[in-house]
């Protein structure tokens, strides 16, 4: 069995995440009471025993803004604890004057590689993450995104489908970071018109040469883990992309509320079937080695 590495996962602390503690809010993924509590390092290495992960990467989860740093500080000394995660995606604010203060204060953890502010928007107020639908366009934005480059850092880029031409030039207007697409592209419109769409807007971001393809939270949408919802989403982002610019992500604990995460793996390792081994080895381990720098 090939080395894996799950390039989208997440531990946290009850106490850090505002909508674990507060009143139940909705939320993309639906009804989130069973992980609506901590989930520690040992939980999260005990989900994915015997499913040949070998290395992970830390993806923000959304701690008060103000509180950045201190999340990149409590991962980086899980890690030094645990030897797991092996990398981190922090967060940073770039809807700021300049967002370079905030960098600098996050380079202090050796195993920040990335950074992440959610874009995504939609017209469905359950769907809506950003403040609005154009920040990929804001030059502010750009030129603060530009800034991750200094550090040899990636930017995880999460937008919906209508955002994807307006995201395909925020990476044209920032040539030296590399981009790495959420959740393949967030295809929640699931009609023919839908995923016309969806392969058209992926399609505009593979033409730029600094964005690659997070294979992840497919069941954000459906809420359960579908082989073959995974298979298709797998088959057409690879045919755009090109296997050596995918990398599975786990996005767990969020998809441990309708699947486990073996049944995940398998969806994905017989979604990757049919391609060569060469192609399996790039989505599931070499292509998030070069990105994250594991």
């Amino acid at each position: 069995m090939t080395d894996m590495i799950d390039g989208h996962h997440h531990i946290w602390r009850q106490t850090d995440l505002p909508w674990l503690v507060g009143p139940m809010q909705p939320r993309i993924f639906g009804p989130y009471e069973p992980i609506r509590r901590d989930y520690p390092i040992q939980e999260y290495l005990d989900d994915l025993k015997g499913t040949g992960v070998t290395r992970s990467v830390y993806v923000q989860t959304n701690w008060a803004n103000d509180r950045f740093e201190d999340e990149a500080a409590w991962v980086q000394q899980t890690a030094d604890a645990h030897g797991w995660p092996h990398a981190i995606v922090a967060y940073a604010n770039f809807a700021v004057d300049d967002v370079r203060p905030q960098l600098d204060r996050l380079k202090r953890y050796p195993l920040v590689r990335g950074v992440r502010m959610q874009l995504h928007w939609h017209e469905n107020p359950l769907y809506r993450f950003a403040a609005r639908a154009d920040l990929c366009a804001d030059p502010m934005i750009q030129r603060n995104i530009a800034h991750l480059a200094d550090h040899g850092w990636s930017f995880d880029l999460q937008v919906f489908t209508p955002q994807m031409p307006q995201a395909a030039a925020l990476a044209e207007a920032c040539p030296n970071v590399t981009f790495i697409l959420q959740h393949a592209g967030m295809l929640e419109d699931l009609s023919p018109a839908g995923r016309a769409a969806w392969r058209a807007g992926v399609a505009r971001l593979a033409a730029c040469p600094n964005v690659v393809s997070k294979l992840s939270g497919l069941g954000t949408f459906i809420h359960r883990n579908d082989p073959a919802h995974i298979a298709a989403v797998v088959t057409d982002t690879v045919a755009i992309f090109g296997a050596e610019r995918c990398l599975f992500g786990s996005n767990f604990p969020i998809e441990k509320l309708w699947t486990s995460y073996r049944e995940l793996v398998d969806a994905f390792r017989a979604a990757a079937a049919p391609l060569s081994a060469e192609q399996q080895d790039a989505i599931f381990k070499t292509t998030a080695m070069r990105v994250y720098r594991l």
